[in-house]
């Protein structure tokens, strides 16, 4: 690895790169207060987060504002993804790991599903048909290491020194995600119900983030009120919201929260227990 890699160091926490839905906060030509809010908690880039592990930052989703937030956030180095869904705003800011292959000194590994590393060949099919000519680092270096069920059900899998869970949720009614438990913290994007099999894998949390779109329902995403109630079913100790439209102002929404229930804000760092 280069000795001049400037990176922030985050270990042993879970930082919140982006807290927006999949067209971000603001919306491009929207006028709304939120959209033309002064408070950078309003501000919302495409969902993602970073872990801090023993031995090296796990990122969570490659957001199309993949870049931005890793600037933002000083981490110059990711040593692993792990991937919700493949769905474009958690996948296309994929290209932009083309550094992380100089800095690792080889490729990045991919945690996915099948279907998830079906669609990055598809839509990075550069990336994996070897042309003459191309010099280094024209195309991102990538491993794929499959996440999937196995006899007795879905086994725990271990990256860079930690153990992480995945847990099954449902994504609407013809498509389903992924959510992740590390130790005490679950991320939990992108979903509109849980199985109650995942449910059993999410007792016990110090925190909790999890997908709330709008106060209003929707057909793919959890509102606020119905991420409020299985919050209160699963009862961690703190929850914070994410995937967030700007039907939700920030401040005004946290002031009408239950105890120990806030919004997430790009740049939120949560401690890994």
């Amino acid at each position: 690895m280069p000795s001049n890699i400037v990176s922030a160091d985050i270990s042993g926490q879970l930082v919140i790169l982006g807290t927006g839905t999949s067209v971000g906060v603001p919306l491009i030509g929207c006028g709304c207060p939120v959209c033309t809010s002064t408070n950078p908690k309003n501000n919302r880039t495409r969902c993602s987060v970073i872990l801090g592990l023993p031995e090296g930052n796990l990122l969570i989703d490659t957001a199309p504002d993949m870049r931005q937030q890793l600037l933002r956030e000083g981490i110059g180095l990711v040593h692993a993804v792990a991937y919700t869904h493949e769905h474009a705003d958690h996948l296309f800011g994929l290209d932009d790991l083309r550094l992380m292959q100089f800095y690792l000194g080889g490729p990045v590994p991919l945690y996915c599903e099948e279907w998830t590393e079906q669609r990055i060949r598809k839509s990075y099919d550069y990336a994996f048909e070897r042309r003459p000519n191309l010099h280094s680092g024209a195309v991102p270096e990538l491993q794929f290491e499959r996440i999937g069920p196995a006899d007795g059900g879905w086994p725990p899998f271990d990256v860079l020194g930690a153990r992480l869970i995945a847990v099954r949720q449902q994504h609407g009614p013809n498509f389903s995600t992924l959510g992740f438990r590390i130790g005490n913290v679950a991320y939990c994007t992108d979903l509109n119900a849980m199985p109650d099999a995942s449910k059993e894998l999410l007792h016990g949390l110090d925190v909790l983030i999890l997908d709330a779109l709008r106060e209003t329902g929707h057909s793919t995403h959890l509102s606020l009120p119905e991420a409020i109630s299985l919050a209160e079913e699963l009862e961690p100790k703190q929850v914070y919201f994410t995937h967030m439209s700007h039907d939700l102002e920030h401040e005004a929404t946290n002031a009408a929260l239950p105890a120990g229930m806030a919004l997430a804000y790009d740049g939120l760092r949560v401690p890994l227990t």
